[in-house]
């Protein structure tokens, strides 16, 4: 489940790509499959391994072109190890939600940004997130949970203070947000539910099979309900040119 959308964001291959705060690291093997040379980071080792797992499968299968390569690597994005303007692309995808210092996060992903290169920052929408948040305080009252909720504009504000120029935007997953809004009712951590489960089933379907009528659906409920708002933007060069 892709929360960047690759027709308004592409990829050429050979881009050097930095999925920041990888979390399981759907984006990052998209990039891979598309030729690109991906650096996946997270601070959390378990789920690194588990990426860099994923990352050797697919190179087994072949399941990425010539050229194309893959690496996890286990770092902070508030003190990012790589050099200045190494990237042509970075993705930040629902990452500065969780953290109290999301100006840094920007700082370090501008930072480590080739002049020209491209950004997308998704994060949790606030309508949708703004139901979980009064129908439970466990869903966010957590080590790691989300500790604040971005408006749209807000958003792009930090954007464009950091010194990047937004370019689009646009709203995703709008069949997720009823799912955490049952979740969140009847208790994040309870699996046990008859309609959580029949919900996640009902997801999953669509997440595999793809088809046409939830497709369309969620075309139309994403500008309403979309879960996340995803925000896509360009370093420019010295001197603004």
């Amino acid at each position: 489940m892709l929360t960047v959308d690759f027709t308004r964001f592409p990829l050429a291959p050979g881009d050097r790509v930095l999925d920041l705060g990888c979390g399981a690291g759907r984006h990052a093997f998209e990039c891979y499959r598309r030729g690109a040379r991906v650096v996946a980071l997270d601070r959390d080792g378990a789920e690194l391994r588990e990426v860099a797992r994923w990352f050797a499968a697919m190179a087994e299968a072949r399941e990425a072109p010539a050229g194309a390569s893959a690496a996890a690597v286990e770092g902070d994005a508030l003190s990012l190890p790589f050099p200045d303007d190494g990237f042509d692309v970075v993705i930040v995808s629902e990452v500065m939600e969780h953290i109290h210092d999301d100006k840094g996060v920007l700082a370090e992903a501008v930072r480590v940004l080739r002049p020209g290169g491209r950004i997308a920052v998704t994060v949790p929408r606030y309508g949708p997130e703004k139901v979980c948040w009064a129908l439970s305080d466990a869903y966010h009252e957590v080590e790691g949970g989300h500790i604040r909720i971005y408006k749209a504009d807000e958003l792009v504000g930090r954007i464009r203070e950091s010194g990047l120029r937004p370019y689009g935007l646009h709203h995703a997953h709008a069949l997720h947000a009823p799912y955490w809004w049952i979740k969140c009712a009847v208790g994040v951590d309870n699996d046990r539910s008859p309609a959580v489960r029949a919900y996640h089933k009902l997801l999953v379907w669509d997440i595999m099979k793809k088809p046409l009528a939830t497709r369309l659906a969620e075309r139309l409920l994403d500008p309403v309900m979309g879960k996340s708002v995803v925000v896509y933007a360009t370093k420019p060069h010295e001197g603004g040119r």
